[in-house]
């Protein structure tokens, strides 16, 4: 079994010449890169397989090199860093998450000052660090191309500095009349109190509080079957 021979073919059977011819080219087409005059490289013999490899690779490098361009971004490095930061770690910082009358104890990641995973705290007692869809997702709020980046004025962009002006100016000219402080939902008991504070300069002024997602209704009735204006749990 050791000595059996196999065959491709009848001319290797039968030992012809132009088997033989064949078995000692392997390689039929012609290489145009085997000329050693560089001169006449333009004028090689090329197969139409090498000519598709060129024009293939011609056309993804092309291809490649125009959709590869993307737009600059410049690094800047702190001149004078803060000694709180160290650029690439992360720091953890104990937050609340408030929304539609929910108040959720979390743990915001920061990264070179820009939040980018909340997480429920674990220490609390409340949720024993659960979470919810809604306090996952709040994360994209902050980046939300939509939402206002400066104070705005009779529809033009102003300074912080200018909205403190034209709200001291504002105050200043009530002449000791009443006014009125329209906020969403406070659940803090610290806002509640600089609230206070702040009405008590005023006499007579009130504090409203409104949400463009109200429970409102839901709590009136509650209040009205059951004699207790608040929501379920579950």
């Amino acid at each position: 079994m050791a000595n059996k021979k196999y065959w491709q073919n009848f001319s290797e059977l039968n030992s012809s010449e132009k088997a033989k011819k064949l078995a000692e080219n392997e390689f039929q087409e012609d290489l145009p890169f085997e000329t050693a005059d560089q001169k006449k490289l333009a004028d090689a013999p090329a197969s139409r397989r090498d000519f598709l490899k060129y024009l293939g690779f011609s056309t993804a490098a092309a291809a490649v090199a125009a959709s590869c361009e993307i737009p600059v971004k410049k690094s800047i490095p702190f001149l004078n860093r803060p000694g709180d930061i160290t650029p690439g770690i992360a720091d953890f910082y104990a937050s609340t998450y408030v929304s539609g009358g929910e108040s959720i104890p979390v743990v915001v990641k920061v990264r070179d000052g820009r939040p980018i995973k909340i997480e429920g705290n674990s220490l609390s007692t409340f949720t024993g660090g659960g979470s919810s869809a809604r306090v996952q997702a709040s994360l994209l709020d902050l980046y939300d191309t939509a939402r206002l980046r400066y104070p705005v004025a009779n529809g033009n962009a102003i300074s912080m500095e200018d909205a403190d002006k034209m709200v001291m100016q504002a105050l200043a000219g009530l002449g000791g009349a009443p006014l009125v402080l329209l906020t969403s939902t406070v659940t803090s008991p610290t806002s509640k109190q600089v609230i206070s504070e702040f009405l008590a300069k005023y006499p007579g002024s009130r504090h409203i509080q409104y949400d463009a997602i109200s429970y409102s209704g839901m709590l009136l009735a509650n209040e009205a079957s059951y004699g207790r204006r608040a929501l379920p749990t579950y």
